[in-house]
C-alpha cells in the first residue's frame, strides 16, 4: 500500500474547493458522469484506432445509491486506470487527462469533455469520503484503490476488480444526505445528462402494480444519446422539431418556426433555437437556452453567447469551443464567444429573411406574434438592425402590411409636411382612439397601429434611422395641424374676446389628479366638434419612456399636460363667443382699461428710473391692484360660465372622447346632459 500527499500548491484546496469553486453543491453529479462519459469515449476511441484489441462489452455509465452504507456510486466501463494513472491525474490537481488525450487524437476525439482536470474533486463538496476503484485498458494492468477522506493526505493500493473501468464511491456528508435520495439524483441527471453521448443508468424502470409503482428488473436509461441538434438538418421533419420541442418545454404551445444550428468552422457550434409564441405580457425569460458542451449541460444562463434580444428563444446550443472556468457555468467574454453571437444573429436574420421571401402572407400572419421580438433585436444590436430593415413591418388600421420601402412610397406624396418631412400618424390604440382616426382618415391620411411593448422605442428609433421622418400619433393634435401643410388660420377672436373665452372655458374644467390642461382657439370646420383635447408628443413620449425606467426620472414626476383646441367656427362655440360677449363686455372692457393702464404706468415708471439710473420705485400697490382686478375679471366670467351648462357640457364631451372624464365628473356629465334633452 502506498501513502502519499496530492500534489497541490496550498494546504487550503479541499476547502476551496468544497466552498468556493462551484457555485452550487449539486454541480458534483454533473463532474463525475462527464469524466465517466469521457472514459468511455476515450476507449471507442482507442477501440477505433486499434489501440485497444479486447472488447468492448457495455459501454454505459452507472449511477447507484447505497443508502444503507451511504454511497453514491458513479461507475463506467471505459479506460480506467492503473497506479500510474492515478498519480498522474487524480494526485496532481488540475492536470487534465483530457489534454493530454487531445492532442494525441485531436482529429477524432472531439467528443471528450473534460478540460480542466478539477472536475473529480467537486466531490468532496458533498462526501467525508471518496474511493476509487479502478481497473485500467491496458494489457496485464492491475486494479488499483484510493481513498482520501478531504485532506491532502490519501493512500492507494491494489485490490480485486474484475470487470475494466472506473468505480468513484462517495460517502456522503452528514449534511448531504437529499444525495442518497433517487427522486434527487434522477431530477439532477435529467437536468445535466439527459443528452450525453453514452447511456447514463439509474435505478430501474417502473410499472404500476397494485396500486403503486414499483421496480422492474429493467434498468432505466435516463438520457437521449443522440439529441435532434446532433442529427442532420435534412434527415429531419417538421413533426421532428416539435417533437422534441415539446419534450424541452412541456406544456407549450407550438414554435413559431426554428433555425438548426450546424457549424463547424470556425468554431464548431450545433444547436436548435426555436421562437415561441410570445405573450401579451412582455416578459423576458432569460433562462430557456439552454448551453452543452459536448452533450454535457452547462448552463441557461447564456448572456454573451445568445444576443441579448434572442434570450426570448428557447431551444440548446452545444459548443466545445466556448470558454468555460472550471465550474463550467460562467462564460468569459473573448473573442471566440463574440464571435459565435455574431454567428446566431446572422443566421437568425437570414432565416427570417428568408421566410419574408418565401412566403410574405404567412410571414404576415406570424408578424404580430414576432414583431416584440424583432422590434427587441433592432433596438439591442445594430447588425440584426441593418438586417431586420429589409423584413420589417408596419400595420395600418386596415390590417394592411408594408415594409418602411413600402410605406414610405405610399404616404410621402399625401402626409409630407411644409418642412419636407414626412409625417407618420400611428394610434397606439385604434379602439380607444377611433375618432381621431377616423378624422385622420377623413384627411385622407393613412394611420398606423403601433400597439406593441416596444413601439415606444422602435418609433424614436426609426426616426434615429430614417432620413425626414417623423412619427406623431393621432391625438397629439388636431387634423388640420397634425400635418402642417401651410400657415394656420386665425381663431377670428378679439383680444378682449379671447380672454373672455380662455378665462370661461379654464373656469370649467374638472380638477383632475396630476393633470393640467391649457385651452386654445382655432378656426376650422363647422362641422368639426366644437372642442378636442391632444397631448403633445414630445412630452407623452418622454413621459411613457419615465414610466418604464425605475423612478420615473424627471419626466415622470411632471404632470400629464393636455391641451384643449376650441374650434370657433363651430355653430354652438359661435354662440357663445356671441353671447359672452354681449353679456360681459361691458363689464370686462372697463376692467382690462384700468389693469392696462396700471401696466402702461408702472412701465413707465420702471424705464425712467432705469434712464435716471436710479433705484426701482416702489409698485407693490399697482402690483397688488392689478392682482385684484384680474381675480374680479375672473370671477365675473366664471360666474358667468356656472349659468352656461353648454360651456361644461363641450368640454366634458371632448374629455370624455380622451376618456378622461370618469368618476363624479363623468355621473354630473350624464345628468346634466339628460337635462339639456328636456
Amino acid at each position: 500500500m502506498a501513502t502519499g500527499k496530492i500534489g497541490v500548491t496550498t494546504e487550503n484546496i479541499f476547502p476551496v474547493i468544497k466552498k468556493f469553486l462551484y457555485s452550487d453543491h449539486e454541480i458534483f453529479l454533473r463532474e463525475l458522469v462527464a469524466n465517466a462519459v469521457d472514459a468511455t469515449q476515450k476507449l471507442k476511441t482507442l477501440y477505433s484506432f486499434g489501440d485497444y484489441k479486447g472488447e468492448l462489452g457495455e459501454m454505459n455509465v452507472k449511477v447507484s445509491i447505497d443508502k444503507k452504507a451511504g454511497t453514491l456510486t458513479v461507475s463506467d466501463h471505459g479506460i480506467g486506470m492503473d497506479a500510474e494513472d492515478i498519480d498522474k491525474y487524480i494526485n496532481q490537481i488540475a492536470f487534465s487527462g483530457a489534454e493530454e488525450f487531445l492532442a494525441k487524437y485531436k482529429d477524432t476525439a472531439n467528443s471528450i469533455i473534460g478540460h480542466f482536470g478539477l472536475g473529480f474533486y467537486s466531490a468532496f463538496m458533498v462526501s467525508k469520503k471518496v474511493e476509487i476503484r479502478s481497473l485500467s485498458y491496458k494489457e496485464g494492468a492491475k486494479a488499483v484503490k484510493w481513498t482520501c477522506d478531504g485532506s491532502p493526505e490519501y493512500t492507494m493500493e491494489e485490490t480485486d476488480k474484475k470487470d475494466r473501468g472506473t468505480d468513484v464511491i462517495l460517502y456522503i456528508d452528514d449534511e448531504d444526505k437529499e444525495f442518497l435520495d433517487q427522486a434527487r439524483i434522477d431530477t439532477l441527471l435529467k437536468k445535466y445528462c439527459r443528452f450525453l453521448p453514452v447511456p447514463v443508468i439509474s435505478g430501474k424502470e417502473q410499472e404500476w402494480k397494485d396500486g403503486k409503482y414499483v421496480d422492474t428488473d429493467k434498468d432505466k436509461v435516463v438520457n437521449a444519446t443522440e439529441p435532434l441538434w446532433t442529427k442532420k438538418p435534412a434527415d429531419l421533419t417538421d413533426a421532428d422539431y416539435l417533437t422534441f420541442y415539446h419534450e424541452l418545454m412541456p406544456g407549450s404551445e407550438d414554435p413559431m418556426f426554428w433555425i438548426h444550428l450546424n457549424v463547424d468552422y470556425p468554431f464548431t457550434l450545433t444547436g436548435i433555437l426555436y421562437f415561441p409564441k410570445i405573450k401579451t405580457n412582455f416578459d423576458i425569460q432569460k433562462n430557456r437556452i439552454q448551453l452543452y458542451c459536448n452533450q454535457v449541460f452547462v448552463t441557461d444562463q447564456v448572456e454573451g453567447v445568445v444576443p441579448e434580444f434572442m434570450t426570448l428563444m428557447q431551444g440548446v446550443i452545444d459548443s466545445p469551443d466556448i470558454p468555460l472556468n472550471v465550474s463550467r457555468s460562467y462564460l468569459q467574454a473573448d473573442s471566440q464567444v463574440k464571435k459565435i453571437s455574431s454567428y446566431i444573429t446572422k443566421k437568425l436574420s437570414e432565416r427570417l429573411e428568408k421566410m419574408f421571401k418565401d412566403d410574405r402572407k404567412s410571414f404576415e400572419e406570424k408578424w404580430d406574434d414576432i414583431k416584440v421580438f424583432i422590434e427587441y433585436g433592432m433596438l439591442t444590436d445594430e447588425k440584426f438592425y441593418d438586417q431586420a430593415k429589409k423584413f420589417f413591418l408596419l400595420k395600418d388600421v386596415e390590417g394592411k402590411y408594408y415594409t418602411l420601402e413600402e410605406y414610405k412610397t405610399l404616404v410621402e406624396a399625401s402626409q409630407t409636411d411644409k418642412d419636407n418631412t414626412i409625417i407618420y400618424l400611428y394610434t397606439t390604440d385604434p379602439t380607444a382612439q377611433f375618432t381621431y382616426v377616423k378624422a385622420a382618415e377623413e384627411k385622407g391620411y393613412n394611420v398606423l397601429v403601433m400597439d406593441g411593448q416596444l413601439d415606444t422605442h422602435i418609433v424614436g428609433l426609426l426616426e434615429q434611422k430614417l432620413e425626414k421622418i417623423r412619427f406623431v400619433r393621432v391625438d397629439s393634435d388636431i387634423p388640420e395641424r397634425l400635418i402642417v401643410k401651410n400657415d394656420s388660420k386665425d381663431a377670428g377672436l378679439s383680444p378682449v374676446q379671447t380672454d373672455i373665452m380662455s378665462t370661461l372655458f379654464k373656469s370649467q374644467i374638472p380638477a383632475i389628479e396630476k393633470t393640467n390642461f391649457i385651452v386654445t382657439f382655432a378656426a376650422l370646420g363647422e362641422n368639426d366638434a366644437p372642442a378636442t383635447v391632444t397631448q403633445n408628443e414630445f412630452m407623452r413620449r418622454m413621459k411613457e419612456m419615465a414610466a418604464m425606467q425605475p423612478g420615473g426620472g424627471f419626466y415622470g414626476e411632471l404632470p400629464d399636460s393636455y391641451e384643449i383646441i376650441v374650434n370657433t367656427n363651430q355653430p354652438s362655440v359661435k354662440q357663445i363667443v356671441d353671447a359672452s360677449t354681449k353679456a360681459l363686455e361691458g363689464e370686462v372692457n372697463p376692467i382690462r382699461t384700468e389693469i392696462d393702464t396700471l401696466n402702461n404706468e408702472m412701465t413707465e415708471a420702471r424705464k425712467a428710473a432705469t434712464d435716471k439710473k436710479e433705484e426701482a420705485p416702489d409698485l407693490s400697490e399697482k402690483e397688488k391692484k392689478v392682482s385684484e382686478l384680474r381675480d374680479k375679471e375672473s370671477s365675473l366670467i366664471s360666474d358667468y360660465a356656472k349659468t352656461q351648462p353648454v360651456v361644461r357640457q363641450i368640454i366634458d364631451l371632448a374629455l370624455l372622447q380622451s376618456h378622461l372624464l370618469s368618476g363624479e365628473y363623468l355621473n354630473e356629465f350624464i345628468k346634466r346632459s339628460v337635462d339639456l334633452l328636456k
